[in-house]
């Protein structure tokens, strides 16, 4: 299930009269409240961001699409999507006086999108291996068919990838075909695959399928394993059957202090407000709902202190029409729940935490040329 498919065409206009309005692009940290500072601008899409050697950041672009070639979007048969390779990594450096140098270091990724280049397919989320080498979930939103009817450019869509860092340029490898296996054991419903959250370990990764509602583990190999499946689940709602059945949308992973796996979930149609739930995952073992209460959940992290942020793509709903997203900070020992930068974010892609504490996470990240890195003290 792809970002395209989940949020109303409505809601890019909201976005852009956002995206027209001047931006706050520091506020001080006076009285307790945190500083929210722009370090990164002229991103296309930004989605995962995580955080590398030396302080340093990497972004994964999902890109603006191109100029072809188009099909028939396999989610909505009145329009077309386009390929290009406009997807992209970039790197950000500390540099003197609170500045950031920004860097394209990966170019040239599979992209999908529609003719205004918004709510792209492409890469979305990344993990540092070892200095110079990088993991990166590309999306896809479709089947393995869809994918070779758009060319030969398209084949890493759908795929876990390795990245490897050069003086001048890098290297991009397919490391595993996260489409191709959702096609061969379609663990729910029908055949539709978005690789999307990330998290890399030293005995290979955990990916999750947004469109397959898994999450899969890739060993050193390239072999990949079901670890968990997220089935439809029964939600009532105004002018829909009762029960009706909604699906999870998993979007992101992450281990927690006790060792455990952690994955959030954005919820499928009809969004309900407050039914996106976190995950906590033993291999082996069912899932079992660890909180809830939370809305269209897209990235999760864990903070020195143990806490959980987590972020909400949007805050009051998908088809509320407003874009405005949410980082809710979790003390998991008093249960307390503190959003933080509220205000501030407008359909955030990711979140990461700095050697220092410092929150990352990138802002507008289904809009091309607009999206940000913001950093968040609090």
């Amino acid at each position: 299930m792809s970002l395209r498919r989940i949020v109303p065409v409505g809601f890019l206009a909201a976005a852009l009269v956002v995206v027209g309005a001047p931006a706050a692009s520091a506020t001080t940290g006076a009285e307790g409240k945190p500083s929210v500072t722009v370090i990164a601008k002229r991103l296309d899409n930004p989605r995962g961001i995580a955080v590398g050697w030396h302080g340093q950041l990497y972004v994964a672009e999902a890109g603006k699409g191109g100029a072809g070639p188009c099909v028939s979007s396999p989610e909505d048969p009145e329009a077309q999507v386009c390929l290009g390779l406009s997807g992209a990594v970039t790197a950000l450096s500390p540099h003197h006086r609170g500045k950031w140098k920004q860097k394209r270091v990966v170019k040239g990724l599979p992209s999908v999108a529609e003719t205004d280049g918004s709510f792209a397919l492409g890469l979305h989320d990344i993990a540092p291996v070892h200095p110079g080498f990088l993991l990166g979930t590309i999306g896809l939103g479709g089947t393995p068919e869809v994918r070779a009817s758009l060319g030969p450019n398209a084949r890493l869509l759908g795929h876990l990838v390795g990245m490897r860092l050069k003086r001048h340029g890098s290297d991009v490898k397919p490391i595993a075909d996260l489409a191709a296996y959702e096609a061969a054991n379609n663990p729910v419903g029908e055949i539709d695959s978005n690789p999307y959250g990330l998290l890399a370990t030293p005995f290979g990764a955990y990916a999750t399928d947004a469109g397959g509602n898994d999450l899969l583990r890739v060993d050193k190999r390239g072999n990949i394993s079901t670890v968990a499946i997220f089935p439809d689940r029964p939600v009532t709602v105004p002018n829909l059957p009762p029960d009706f059945p909604m699906q999870a949308v998993p979007t992101t992973v992450t281990r927690g202090p006790d060792g455990a796996l952690y994955v959030g979930q954005l919820t499928g149609f009809p969004f309900p407000v407050g039914a996106a739930n976190v995950y906590r995952i033993v291999p082996g073992q069912q899932p079992e709902v660890f909180l809830s209460g939370f809305t269209n959940i897209i990235d999760i992290a864990f903070d020195r202190w143990g806490r959980l942020l987590v972020l909400q793509i949007t805050k009051n709903g998908i088809t509320s029409g407003d874009p405005t997203g949410a980082l809710i900070r979790v003390d998991l020992k008093s249960g307390q729940r503190t959003e933080l930068a509220a205000g501030k974010l407008t359909f955030p892609g990711g979140v990461a935490i700095g050697h220092d504490g410092s929150i990352y996470v990138t802002n507008k990240s289904v809009l091309p040329g607009a999206g940000e890195v913001l950093r968040i003290r609090a």
